[in-house]
């Protein structure tokens, strides 16, 4: 802008800044993200107790076409962060959490009534991309609202064990509704997702750099004449700027971060284990155990209590580190220990929970043994998750969300992929041997998190855009 000029900024205590909100702002902004990203990751799996009736009505006989109504789904998870993301750190969360989450309730519906095959796929790939604006933006409105590293920190945990449970959930659903007709699967869904929609459609925007545009709009309306901007208005990105440096932050943070980059590919690895899950218990549950429908769905219950217990893990990590930093411990002062333990932790959870699976899905062994494998495993998933992500946060807080892009493509990426060879994998090695290869793969990327604990902090100095992002926050605090 040509001319002297006021930038708007935020006062001290400013009631427009996020991090003044009052608690039960910040509880009902926490409980949209819970509640958006519950209804992404249950669609996610919605048709796993459902694919034998769907390809059976659509006359569907290739094997490997089943995986697909899951990995055209997680496809649509690849593609929307690379847009929403960056988009959100330029126009606001908001206008980019409500038209999709309407698109993606719209798109479920249209599930339900899919003529034929060919249109099913479309309409779960369209669902995918619009669902993962939650996972996408949530981390990113939680750095918006929560100054505290620690109370930031719970509020993720509280996320990603809504991760979690959708995918538990949704079997259950298919697998009781399904016999009766697989349609209603996806109008129960859609159902779900209706009334979701009402708190959704009344998350305030929680961007700061567009909320001081906002208000520079509001107070250029009311006094004609003066020239007054927010920082956000003075940066002038043109059409190139946009897809060079905008649009593509995610894919640059993915490749020019080592902490982005060994984080997602660490959870990309385990989130592909997860949707595996989705092929696997269906073989071991329904065919070397002959359970029922619903009785293989229950079988995914014991992950939702390792689950749980993670969150809970969580939480007292959070007050033991809290006490350490009160009392002075050195270790407490690390940034690295206040989150990464829980992951290290998880990665060990992991990958027994895998190689205990994958051996003990025998007919010579009760059902309750592979069954039971799935609390480590989803403590393990979930410590995994929260480390990771409020790392990243941590690291790169304005630009969290397009980290959690990053991270969700990738991610997205192996679940889309990896269970299309499930068939194969199981045919060829069988559940022992196939799980077996799975968890060494977990065994050597779980020295991820250990690598940080050591490395991280180095990394983060060495880091161009922590700097950055370090720079920027000593100007607005200055500018406060």
């Amino acid at each position: 802008m040509a001319g002297p000029h006021e930038i708007a900024a935020f006062t001290l205590d400013d009631a427009h800044n996020p991090f003044n909100w009052s608690y039960r702002k910040k509880s009902f902004i926490v409980f949209v993200g819970i509640i958006a990203i519950l209804n992404s990751t249950f669609d996610s799996s919605l048709p796993s107790g459902a694919i034998d009736f769907i390809v059976s009505d659509f006359g569907v006989t290739d094997r490997v076409q089943h995986a697909l109504p899951i990995s055209i789904y997680l496809i649509g998870y690849i593609l929307g962060p690379l847009l929403f993301s960056p988009l959100s750190e330029i126009y606001g969360r908001r206008i980019i959490m409500v038209p999709s989450f309407a698109l993606f309730t719209l798109f479920t519906l249209a599930c339900a009534l899919s003529p034929n095959w060919e249109a099913f796929l479309v309409f779960r790939l369209i669902c995918g991309i619009n669902a993962s604006s939650s996972i996408a933006i949530t981390s990113g409105i939680y750095a918006d609202i929560f100054q505290d590293s620690v109370v930031r920190g719970r509020a993720i945990a509280f996320y990603i064990a809504a991760t979690s449970f959708g995918p538990q959930l949704a079997p259950l659903v298919s697998g009781a509704l399904s016999p009766i007709n697989w349609r209603w699967t996806f109008w129960v869904g859609f159902i779900i997702l209706g009334v979701s929609f009402i708190p959704v459609l009344f998350l305030p925007e929680t961007f700061k750099p567009v909320i001081l545009r906002n208000r520079a709009f509001k107070l250029r309306k009311e006094t004609p004449g003066r020239r007054i901007y927010a920082p956000i208005e003075l940066q002038r990105r043109g059409a190139k700027e946009m897809m060079t440096v905008t649009l593509a932050r995610p894919i640059r943070m993915l490749f020019g971060e080592p902490i982005v980059l060994l984080s997602s590919l660490y959870l990309a690895f385990a989130s592909a284990i997860y949707f595996l899950l989705f092929e696997a218990y269906p073989f071991i549950f329904r065919d070397i155990y002959h359970m029922n429908y619903i009785g293989a769905g229950l079988a995914f219950i014991p992950i939702a209590v390792g689950s749980i217990l993670a969150f809970f893990i969580s939480l007292g990590w959070d007050v033991y580190f809290r006490h350490a930093q009160n009392l002075g411990h050195r270790f407490a002062s690390i940034k690295e220990y206040e989150r990464l333990p829980l992951a290290c932790l998880g990665s060990i959870c992991y990958v027994i929970s895998i190689f205990w699976l994958g051996w003990s899905a025998s007919p010579h062994i009760p059902w309750i043994a592979p069954m039971l494998s799935g609390v480590p495993f989803g403590a393990g998933f979930v410590l995994i998750f929260i480390a990771l992500l409020n790392y990243m946060t941590d690291a790169y807080h304005d630009y969290a969300a397009s980290a959690a892009a990053a991270a969700s493509c990738t991610r997205s990426v192996f679940g889309a992929l990896l269970p299309l060879a499930a068939s194969a994998m199981y045919d060829r090695l069988g559940v022992k041997w196939g799980m077996g290869l799975l968890g060494f793969l977990s065994l050597a990327l779980g020295v991820v998190p250990f690598a940080f604990i050591q490395y991280g902090e180095s990394i983060r100095h060495r880091s161009t855009m922590c700097a950055q992002f370090a720079r920027e926050r000593v100007i607005a605090e200055a500018r406060e």
